[in-house]
């Protein structure tokens, strides 16, 4: 009973954790990228607010990569966003049965595990601008959000998915 309560602990936090996919142009020199800016057209999908929140982000984090955010700039970004509300699907069975004499019994039940819940899929594009904005990088996540939280707590939040997404940029070849 000790092995299922850790089993049924380890699958909780690995299920609610954030996803992130990259995907890039295996010929792109990432070297020659110092300075980048967003597409001023861009429609996020996000809130004006959550836009501030991620930008601030995304903006913090390539700063300490040595990336400058430039007028004239050597490559755009751009971000889209969707919220899905999943359905929690996931269940533990107990079951009991018996047998003996001829008969069988047996009785199960299913017991759902947490409940509905948020998630947002965030994808970044890195465009090349002199290139005919080529897309050369891009990262899609995948996490659960509280659509609900505090200012504080959605600021908290996109700085620790920013920190996993560009975890692989530039990628390692």
């Amino acid at each position: 009973m000790k092995f299922l309560k850790c089993l049924l602990l380890v699958f909780l936090f690995t299920s609610c954790g954030t996803v992130v996919n990259y995907d890039y142009e295996k010929s792109t020199d990432f070297a020659k990228y110092k300075t980048y800016n967003y597409f001023d057209d861009m429609e996020t999908g996000l809130t004006q607010l959550d836009d501030k929140r991620l930008m601030r982000a995304i903006d913090a984090k390539l700063s300490t990569m040595g990336l400058t955010r430039s007028e004239n700039p050597d490559f755009f970004i751009d971000i889209q966003s969707e919220d899905v509300m999943n359905r929690n699907n996931s269940s533990v069975g107990v079951g009991a049965g018996g047998g003996g004499g001829g008969g069988f019994g047996g009785v199960s039940v299913g017991i759902p595990l947490g409940g509905n819940q948020n998630t947002r899929a965030i994808v970044i594009d890195f465009v090349d601008k002199a290139q005919n904005e080529k897309l050369f990088w891009q990262a899609a996540s995948e996490s659960n959000y509280k659509p609900n939280a505090s200012p504080e707590k959605r600021e908290e939040t996109f700085v620790k998915l920013v920190d996993k997404i560009f975890a692989g940029y530039p990628p390692k070849k």
